[in-house]
């Protein structure tokens, strides 16, 4: 499975974004997305995750103001971001959990910069 992020960006305090990430490969292996974020100094920390069944989950920081979703179509998961505040200035890496033949995977993306500026 290969993901590619697009859509970072710089935006200013209370402003929007879209991420997405665009799966490739053996996607049908795939039964979690998510998105993960890093900021300088910081560890890597969960944003939000969906499931095939279209569950979701949001880390508290972002939940009212981020929304994950998914075109199982064109297999691209995106991640509206509303509402930002400079907390959320961070690298955003799009991940996917496979099972293919008995085998846990975990593929990342190469990640996008979201800057928010005060």
């Amino acid at each position: 499975v290969q993901l590619v992020e697009s859509g970072g960006g710089l935006v200013q305090d209370g402003g929007s974004l879209r991420l997405s990430c665009a799966a490739s490969g053996s996607t049908s292996s795939i039964f979690l997305l998510g998105w993960y974020r890093q900021a300088p100094g910081k560890q890597r920390e969960l944003v939000a995750t969906i499931r095939i069944s279209g569950l979701t989950n949001y880390a508290d920081s972002v939940k009212g103001r981020f929304s994950i979703s998914r075109d199982n179509a064109i297999y691209t998961m995106y991640l509206q971001m509303n509402a930002l505040k400079p907390e959320d200035t961070a690298v955003y890496y799009c991940n996917a959990r496979s099972l293919l033949h008995d085998r846990l995977q975990n593929y990342w993306g190469q990640g996008t910069q979201v800057t928010v500026s005060s």
